[in-house]
């Protein structure tokens, strides 16, 4: 009887592992404009951690209209206030996209 229940659990367990390993391989298709003029796209330097800085090396640059695909949010997190000032305001929430990240105040979500 008991070894009945055990089968019984381990199946529900590897449906479930299942279930959530294909809900993790759906694409992302959170899609941001670009509110900003120029905005870098930075990749965190190898001593930054792993959330990018406003003096963290450009990868690359998009403009005002690009269109970018981002369903991650990094944190920056700091005991003196915001992390940034970009693109006319405050903030300390990075959106990982292609190369890198960039500052969420300088998209919009479409």
């Amino acid at each position: 009887m008991l070894a009945v229940v055990m089968a019984a659990l381990d199946a529900s367990a590897v449906a479930s592992v299942r279930t959530s390993a294909a809900a993790a391989t759906v694409s992302c298709t959170t899609r941001y404009k670009v509110i900003g003029r120029v905005v870098a796209v930075r990749r965190p330097a190898w001593n930054d951690g792993p959330v990018a800085r406003p003096s963290s090396p450009v990868d690359h640059y998009v403009h005002r209209g690009d269109v970018l695909t981002s369903c991650i949010d990094a944190i920056a997190r700091t005991e003196h206030g915001p992390a940034y000032h970009k693109c006319g305001r405050t903030g300390s929430v990075w959106r990982v996209v292609q190369g890198g990240q960039i500052p969420a105040t300088c998209v919009r979500r479409i």
